[in-house]
């Protein structure tokens, strides 16, 4: 079986002309139409601002959230999108001290009764120590 997978940092929906446009990333992820979507700084708010279950319910895909730290009072993190169910392991904490927080969110999409592929979804820093 062969198995398409892409990342993608959306960076909160948020375009280079500074509009909040979460439609836009569906757009492009139904034009890559991948099985397994890992996507980077993704808000879930409750409500219209609900990024992730706004992509995930628009290209019929399951997915899951993992959660790194609250942005404005909202769940904000890293989304595991997939054709296939998915069953949440874990979101580890990988923060350095004194830098924002991260995870390697940890999630197994079924491909079939016995048979699941292990997704680690990260986002990392910049900085030398964080790398």
């Amino acid at each position: 079986m062969k198995l398409r997978v892409v990342t993608y940092n959306v960076h909160r929906c948020r375009g280079i002309d500074g509009r909040l446009r979460p439609d836009r990333i569906v757009d492009v992820l139904r034009e890559i139409d991948a099985d397994v979507a890992a996507l980077q700084e993704v808000v879930a708010a409750d409500g219209d601002g609900d990024q992730a279950r706004y992509i995930g319910e628009s290209l019929g895909l399951h997915w899951a959230l993992g959660e790194n730290r609250k942005l404005e009072g909202s769940a904000y993190g890293n989304v595991v999108l997939s054709r296939f169910p998915i069953r949440v392991v874990k979101n580890h904490d990988i923060s350095v001290a004194g830098r924002e927080r991260r995870g390697a969110f940890h999630t197994d999409v079924l491909l079939g009764q016995k048979d699941a592929v292990h997704v680690f979804n990260i986002h990392l820093g910049t900085a030398f120590v964080e790398r």
